[in-house]
């Protein structure tokens, strides 16, 4: 079963277990980021930035360091509370052999604490870089960053008794759009997938794909 076929079974439950106005809430935010004319991201043939983000141990990771020994998959997720991007995340564990095997590397960034960074990537057992953006900036960089609708931070307080702002250890409630870019070793982004739906993620086995063409 494909990665996004799993998150599809995941959104079936989603729709069929929660009550209606957490749905409501959910799939507006999705279809105001889808409609809003606005565009994600930044896209094949412009450079990456570079940047410097601390690894879930408290080391500083370099981007550009990380470039100068081959490619680099960099992909944002929400956060260690998200079921979507835990999924993501452990399917890419499961190909990061390969990943590797093809002299890349993978880097996965979000927003939340560098404490939640490091309990998550020993939960779900993650032998690649996580890292922590608690401010977004980097998300920012990439044209990706938002800020959480007062409608869904309200959702999320009360119903899934989740402060946002304070997982991440910021003063702001902030989420990156999910995305994966394939960084070639001169810092160039040869793909890019940005997709204001949270549901979906780009497939293990397109990875590998654009990592054979470089």
């Amino acid at each position: 079963m494909s990665l996004n076929q799993t998150l599809e079974e995941m959104k079936q439950q989603f729709i069929a277990h929660s009550p209606a106005e957490v749905q409501a809430a959910m799939f507006r935010s999705i279809r105001e980021q889808q409609e809003s004319g606005f565009r994600y991201g930044l896209q094949e043939g412009q450079r990456a930035k570079d940047f410097t983000l601390q690894n879930s141990t408290g080391l500083s990771v370099h981007l550009y360091d990380e470039l100068a020994q081959g490619p680099v998959v960099l992909t944002f997720y929400r956060g260690g509370w998200c079921p979507y991007c835990n999924s993501q995340l452990r399917a890419y564990q499961k190909v990061l052999p390969e990943i590797e095997a093809l002299g890349a590397r993978l880097i996965a960034v979000s927003p939340q604490s560098p404490d939640n960074t490091l309990s998550h990537q020993e939960k779900e057992n993650l032998q690649f870089q996580v890292l922590s953006d608690t401010n977004g900036l980097v998300a920012a960089f990439y044209n990706i960053l938002y800020d959480v609708p007062p409608y869904l931070q309200e959702m999320m307080t009360n119903l899934f008794k989740l402060n946002l702002a304070e997982y991440n250890a910021t003063d702001r409630w902030i989420l990156p759009i999910p995305s994966t870019f394939m960084i070639d070793e001169s810092g160039i982004i040869r793909s890019a997938y940005v997709n204001p739906d949270f549901m979906q993620r780009f497939e293990p086995e397109d990875i590998l794909d654009e990592l054979r063409k470089l």
